[in-house]
């Protein structure tokens, strides 16, 4: 079907502002804001948008805002274009006025990003390590792996540095525990392949284990391959990412499988733990016990 475009305007009115919050405050300071979704937690009312230069406040970055509105919330989706006025009281900051521009194939499209579910078995795909050989993620199978997104010049802390950080961490605490380390692997995959070469995530990798030279990626690979390649891994595991003016905007995902090849456990954001994803890697490694 020939894809349309689907205008969505969600308009906050005064009384469902006023059941939100208190009163407008003297204090309040309002700017126009316009970027693209990339990620939705309705559960925190947050919306994390990679939007343009906000005038006379910040440059242009990603990330997340507050939405209180609930049926903003319901609808709004990762990949819609978003306009809005962004509200800021001291502290507090949230966004009214939402306008939605989405593309969709009709006016019934569904609003959620499909992805992996807990029991769903992954695919074989195949990628690109380190040193240059191809992998499939079924050479995996009989291990319990852990996997998440990344790219190396990713310029926001709490986004890829923080999961590489966290994959180091618990890689060592892995490593105290010589029968667990030896039935699990971890996988990192860039999502910037005509800059991450084999060459790259080698360098990449060995200063986030701080191995360096010494480092024989035996436990920790780090991946690339295709635009095509990493397209189709990120999307069957509900990861959005694209092309910014200066970087690529992109969602978190991480993923925890079992020896059978069968998603055990997602992360969907980046407030997991190091010693909890090291607790859920060795129940899946033993079956759960």
């Amino acid at each position: 079907m020939k894809k349309n475009l689907v205008f969505i305007t969600l308009l906050l009115l005064l009384t469902a502002a006023g059941a939100c919050r208190k009163h407008n405050s003297a204090n309040e300071q309002r700017y126009d804001l316009t970027g693209k979704v990339v990620a939705v937690e309705r559960d925190k009312h947050l919306v994390t948008i990679a939007h343009q230069d906000v005038k006379n406040l910040m440059p242009a970055m990603t990330m997340p805002f507050s939405l209180p509105d609930e049926a903003t919330l319901g609808y709004i989706a990762a990949g819609d274009e978003v306009t809005a006025t962004l509200v800021i009281d001291g502290s507090s900051t949230w966004l009214e006025n939402v306008t939605i521009t989405r593309q969709s194939p009709d006016t019934s499209a569904t609003t959620g990003v499909p992805e992996a579910k807990e029991g769903d078995e992954v695919p074989s795909y195949t990628l690109v390590n380190q040193d240059g050989k191809d992998i499939r993620l079924g050479n995996f199978r009989g291990k319990a792996l852990m996997l998440t997104f990344i790219y190396t010049r990713c310029p926001l802390p709490e986004y890829c540095n923080l999961m590489s950080t966290n994959f180091a961490e618990v890689d060592r605490q892995l490593e105290k525990q010589p029968d667990l380390y030896a039935r699990t692997h971890l996988l990192s995959i860039t999502i910037d392949p005509d800059y991450d070469t084999p060459k790259v995530l080698r360098s990449y990798g060995a200063a986030h284990t701080e191995r360096y030279e010494n480092e024989t990626f035996a436990h920790w690979d780090f991946a690339t391959g295709t635009k095509d390649q990493i397209k189709g891994v990120a999307q069957f595991f509900g990861l959005r990412y694209f092309q910014g003016s200066d970087q690529i905007v992109h969602s978190l995902r991480t993923v925890i499988i079992n020896p059978d090849g069968k998603v055990v456990k997602v992360y969907r954001d980046n407030s997991w733990k190091p010693e909890e994803a090291v607790a859920e890697m060795a129940k899946a490694a033993t079956g759960g016990k």
